[in-house]
């Protein structure tokens, strides 16, 4: 595929997917959330592909969020509401994929775009970048990724950021579990690498079975996520990573994964 809204590039077992629509400061409207779709798409099919990072082009900006002009265009609602499918499914294309993802935020991350950070496993960000959920102010309301917010933060915060529309600096969002990491302009790259390096270097089979695992059994019920992962746990065990993980352990080396 052909992309204009993006940048996709595999390197290292690294897939970097960056948004790239300066003009929009990195909005997500229709064309930018296919583009997105198509991208971890061809992420989660090729398997020199370990784990991907999202991030951005734009010195200032992560993602403004969605387009507001598909919100209040001239067309029929039901187009409208075709049209924010692509939320759901991107996010559930995410949880799905088999290999880990870190968002990169080098910018401000705010309103929709805060739904697509949180939907990756890792956040680093860049202590200048702030996070919010604005549509309030505008009169509008972040349904599409309230489910994930309330997944991710404290419920009073949550209510808090979806009902005053509050930014919230970078180190702020680390106290709120929002992000995993805030580093300096100058260790952002290094702190990116260092992460998708190791996360690149984990057993394949062993990171498609933990992530589905942990996809899944987030909203089961207790003793039927307990159930699950018994069984996830007997499946790990008849792999030929899990054997080479531990005897590498043993014989003090680097472990060469088969991934299966």
């Amino acid at each position: 595929m052909a992309y204009e809204k993006i940048r996709y590039e595999v390197a290292g077992g690294v897939a970097t997917i960056t948004l790239d629509d300066p003009d929009t400061r990195n909005a997500l409207g229709n064309e930018t959330l296919d583009e997105l779709t198509a991208a971890f798409e061809s992420a989660r099919d090729d398997d020199a592909v370990r784990c991907v990072v999202l991030t951005s082009s734009h010195e200032k900006v992560f993602s403004s969020g969605g387009n507001l002009d598909q919100f209040a265009g001239d067309v029929p609602l039901v187009h409208k509401h075709f049209g924010t499918e692509r939320f759901p499914r991107l996010f559930r294309l995410m949880g799905e994929l088999g290999k880990p993802i870190m968002c990169a935020a080098n910018g401000h991350v705010l309103a929709g775009a805060l739904g697509l950070a949180l939907a990756c496993d890792l956040i680093v960000a860049k202590d200048t970048a702030a996070f919010g959920t604005p549509e309030i102010n505008v009169g509008v309301f972040p349904f599409m990724i309230m489910a994930l917010i309330y997944r991710n933060v404290p419920r009073k915060k949550t209510n808090e950021m979806l009902l005053l529309g509050e930014r919230m600096t970078a180190e702020q969002a680390l106290d709120a579990g929002i992000v995993n990491r805030v580093v300096t302009a100058d260790e952002f790259d290094a702190a990116v690498d260092e992460w998708a390096v190791a996360l690149a270097g984990k057993s394949p089979v062993m990171m498609r079975l933990g992530k589905e695992a942990m996809f899944r059994q987030m909203d089961m019920p207790f003793f039927e996520a307990l159930e699950y992962l018994h069984h996830n746990l007997t499946l790990a065990l008849s792999t030929e990573d899990v054997v080479e993980g531990v005897q590498a352990f043993f014989e003090k080396r680097e472990p060469d994964w088969k991934g299966r």
